[in-house]
This record gives C-alpha cells, structure tokens and sequence, in this order.
C-alpha cells in the first residue's frame, strides 16, 4: 500500500497520538504542548487564556496538599419529572456523566485550607452535565453553606455553569432561592462568602449563587452572564460590544471586584481571608 494511504485505524491512531501531545487554544488558536499546557494550570502561555479544569485540579492547585477532605459525596441528582427528550431518559444522561466524570454531581464540596487557614468550599465541575444547577447540587450547596455556618468556617465557591438544569423542572429553579437563603445566614455570624467565577458562569448560577458573594472574583476571559448574546441583542435590538459578559466587562461595571489570573488565585483568597481574620 502507498505511504499516502491510510487505512481507517491508522489515521485515528494518529489523530489520537496528536491529540496526546498537542492543545489548541480556545482564543488564539497556537498548538501549544499539551504537558507545557498543563503545567501552566492549562493557561496558554501565548495569549493567557484559561482553558476548562476539572474540580479535583481546581482542588490540588487551590488548597495546602493532603487538607482537602470531601463530604456528603453520596448525593445524586433527582428525577421527579421521569424526563424524557429526543436524546433518551434523563437517568441515562446521569449514568453516562457519572460514569465520564466518577462524580455524583456537578459540584464537589469539603473542607480544606489554604496557606493554613481553614474554609469550607464547593467547586463545580463543567463536565458533569454542563455545570448545571439540579437539586443535588443546590442541596450539596446548602449543606456546604449549613457546616460553614455551624463551624464558623469561611466558604468559598467556585462557579462552573450553563445554568439550571431544566430536567429536573422547577426544582432546579428552587435551588437558586435555596442556596442563597443558605448563604445568607452567614451573614449572621460575619462569616465571610467569597465567589469565584469561572468559564462559563451563566444562567441560574449567574442569577444566584455566584454573584453574590461578600467578595466576587473570576478568571481571565470567563463568559460570565444570565441570558445569551444572542437573544439579549434580537431583545434590546443594539449590538453588544465584543467584550460584553467577560470577566474584564463585569469588572469595569463593577460587577466583580477582581479578576485574577489562575496562578495569582490562592495567594489572593489567603489575603482576602487574612483580612477577614484581623
């Protein structure tokens, strides 16, 4: 056979040993080693864009080594309306993120410290059903927000969403109310919240949760945002301008109080808990 012929498996052999080696930024486009890319906390080193991390990595690069420790793990997403759509039973959709991620839910919550100091967190993770805010994960929210209050604890947490989760009908709204009655206990006992926005932060988290923090941080370039670009402009009928819903948008309307690069972030809650701590 001609070295210009390829049989099927040779060339997704080769499409997969390039995808093992190779990233491409989402912003500029440079193909940048994938262990390169991985070592500057998936940040492209050319343009300093901040690619998707899962919550274990958002975890290791956040918290002291060997502090994180994880709680009510064993909560699943409900059912209640037996969904079905085109693509199959909603159940189904959950086996499969299950089985994709080794999660139980969209949002990973726990104690650990950070440069000594303890604080209670939850961190999303975009890749179990887009983030989506379902009933587990607004009760893993509340609980994470009950044991912050209860042990005195600051909570932090960190936003990774395309919204509600509408397989779950008006108990995946719910859990907007919901969590941030939780939040807002812990007001109470001047407990500190801190809100740590990521790409994407949209929909329902955007309206609740996530914007609402005593201190709201994000990431460079992080879609951050309620309704679409798309349907706000057929709405409004204006244009947005380019940098409408990014981080750097929302801060310059003083809807953020800091934008803060990947690498900058722990070092930047310890000084924020440092001051609450005085």
């Amino acid at each position: 056979m001609p070295w210009f012929i390829k049989t099927k498996s040779e060339r997704e052999a080769r499409k997969n040993l390039a995808d093992d080696i190779w990233v491409k930024c989402g912003s500029c486009k440079a193909h940048i080693f994938k262990q390169d890319f991985v070592n500057n906390l998936s940040v492209c080193p050319k343009c300093n864009w901040h690619g998707k991390i899962t919550a274990y990595e958002r975890i290791g690069i956040t918290f002291d080594s060997g502090t994180f420790k994880e709680f009510n793990e064993n909560i699943n997403p409900s059912d209640p309306l037996n969904f079905v759509d085109g693509k199959g039973p909603y159940t189904e959709k959950v086996e499969q993120a299950k089985k994709k991620t080794g999660l139980n839910e969209a949002v990973i919550t726990g104690t650990g410290k950070i440069n000594g100091t303890q604080v209670v967190i939850a961190v999303m993770d975009f890749r179990f059903l887009g983030g989506s805010l379902g009933s587990g994960t607004g009760e893993k929210i509340l609980l994470a927000a009950n044991y912050a209050y209860e042990h005195r604890l600051p909570y932090i947490i960190f936003s990774a969403s395309g919204g509600a989760r509408m397989h779950e009908g008006i108990l995946s709204l719910m859990q907007m109310a919901k969590t941030c009655a939780g939040i807002a206990r812990l007001n109470e006992r001047k407990l500190p919240y801190i809100s740590v926005m990521t790409d994407p932060t949209t929909g329902g988290v955007s309206a609740s949760y996530a914007t609402v923090g005593d201190i709201n941080l994000a990431e460079p370039g992080a879609l951050i945002g309620f309704a679409g670009r798309r349907v706000i402009e057929q709405t409004i009928k204006q244009k947005l301008p380019d940098s409408f819903q990014t981080a750097e948008f929302l801060l310059d309307h003083g809807f953020v109080d800091k934008v803060v690069h990947r690498r900058d972030l722990k070092e930047t809650l310890h000084r924020i808990l440092s001051f609450y701590n005085r």
